[in-house]
This record gives structure tokens, sequence and C-alpha cells, in this order.
């Protein structure tokens, strides 16, 4: 008698998917990219503002210290262009240290030779000098740049300036003591012009060249003032416009000593009073 098989028992398996599940399952795929690239995002902010931060002020630190030896040995970078251009003084090197009493004691920045228009290697070193613009304590406008945010970010607070405050550059011969513009002093410098026509701070599009003439926004007009102008990114985080900060030589001290003298302390002081 043959045996009567019995029909193949069916494998277990995974029931077909729903509707649901199928939802479910793409929904934890975007979810789990969405963290991903929340991670990567975050990342990215903090080498550009803490990572970035800590080379450059390495940079800084190397670079004042080179500076100030070569100061000691007889050195200095703008010797031998009195009355001239900035042209023949090699790209990256320090030519100054810029000072802000507003910003406290342990502000100090090298000010670095640029570019016509300083680039991110010359801004990773510290504060950048325009390549075209005048020297400091010349008549006509020394242009400075800096960043605002990373990258040491020495201009992170030039908002937070006043008309009237100091702002101080040290050379091997001098202290060139700068004052912001507007009126009157202690004022807020946006839009508040002094009688050439200047405010203290202002804000422009990048493309604006008018703020570097030698006597900015003012095309064709002879500059009869040693200025400074600060430029950097506005608002915070963004590179959609510039924020300028332009200031006027008030008065300058010999480095004699290359020691902070007693006349440029004071003006410590008076932003502590």
């Amino acid at each position: 008698m043959t045996a009567v098989k019995s029909p193949p028992r069916p494998m277990p398996g995974r029931p077909p998917r729903s509707f649901g599940d199928k939802v479910r399952f793409v929904l934890r795929g975007i979810g789990q990219t969405l963290i991903t690239l929340g991670l990567v995002v975050l990342l990215f902010v903090v080498y550009e503002v803490w990572i970035t931060n800590l080379f450059a002020d390495r940079n800084n630190r190397h670079n004042i210290a080179v500076l100030q030896k070569e100061w000691k040995d007889g050195v200095d970078p703008l010797l031998p262009l009195p009355g001239a251009t900035s042209a023949a003084i090699p790209v990256g090197k320090a030519i100054g240290i810029l000072y802000i009493p507003r910003f406290g004691l342990d502000y100090h920045e090298a000010i670095v030779q640029g570019n016509t228009i300083p680039d991110d290697s010359q801004l990773e070193q510290g504060a950048a000098h325009y390549g075209g613009t005048q020297l400091p304590g010349q008549i006509g406008n020394f242009a400075v740049a800096g960043h605002r945010v990373g990258k040491g970010e020495p201009f992170l607070n030039i908002d937070k300036l006043r008309a009237g405050d100091a702002v101080i550059v040290e050379t091997k011969s001098w202290w060139y003591v700068y004052k912001v513009k507007g009126h009157p002093a202690g004022s807020d410098p946006q839009n508040s012009r002094d009688a050439d026509g200047l405010p203290g701070r202002e804000i422009v599009d990048p493309s604006d060249g008018n703020v570097l003439l030698p006597y900015p926004d003012h095309p064709g007009v002879k500059p009869y003032e040693a200025l400074m102008t600060m430029t950097t990114c506005h608002p915070k985080f963004t590179a959609s416009h510039r924020m300028i900060v332009y200031s006027v030589l008030v008065t300058k001290v010999p480095n004699t000593a290359l020691t902070m003298p007693a006349a440029i302390k004071a003006l410590y002081a008076e932003v502590q009073a």
C-alpha cells in the first residue's frame, strides 16, 4: 500500500509589510539621516568657532613674540618705508600690535601684512592690514580687517566700541592712539558723525570699496587726517554685510622701553572709571 505524502508545510517567514510599516521604515531612515547631518553640522560649528580659535590664538602669540624679539634686536619692519606705501613688506609679516582698552588688558592682537584684500591665510594670523592702504600713523587710511567669529575673532565685540574709545597700535618706534569717531564721546558711534562727515561705525555691502579710500567714503578727496579703519563681517556668523569702525589719530607716544608707558596705561583706567 502506497503511503500518502503530506503536503509540504510552509516555511515560516515575515508577514507582508503593511503600508504603515513601510511609512515607519522610511521615517526611521529620514530620522537617522537627520541625526547624522545634525552631528556633522555640530562638529563643523565646533571646529569653526572653537578649534580654529585655538590655532589662531597660537599663531597670534607666536607672531607677537617674534615681532617683540625683532624689536629688541633693533629690527623694525616699517623702517625701510618712511612716507611710502607698504608694498615691500612681506605678506604675513607682523608689523604691529593692536590694543583696545574697551576689551581689557588681555586683548592684544598681532597686525600682519596682508594682500591688497587680506585673505584667510593672513586673517588666521591675527588682524590683517589691507596692503594697499597707509601704515600706522600716516596721513590717510590705515585699514585693518579681522574675523568676527572663529579663527581668532579679534573683532568679535567691535560693535561694543563707543565714540571716543581708544584704539592703540604699537610699533617699534611709537604707540599710536586713535579714537573712535562719533559725537558726542561715549555715544553709540553708529551713524554718529564728526565734523568731517565720517561716522564712528557704519554697515556696508561687501562690495563697497569706498571704505578703503584714503579719505573713506569720499572719492577724490585728499585726506588731511591719519585715520584707522577696522572692517569685519556683519552680522555675527554671516558675511552678508561688513561692519566698519573709523577712528582718528589723536596722539602718539614714543616706544622707548618697548613696554607699555604710563600714558597708555591711563587709557585703560579711563574705561574702568
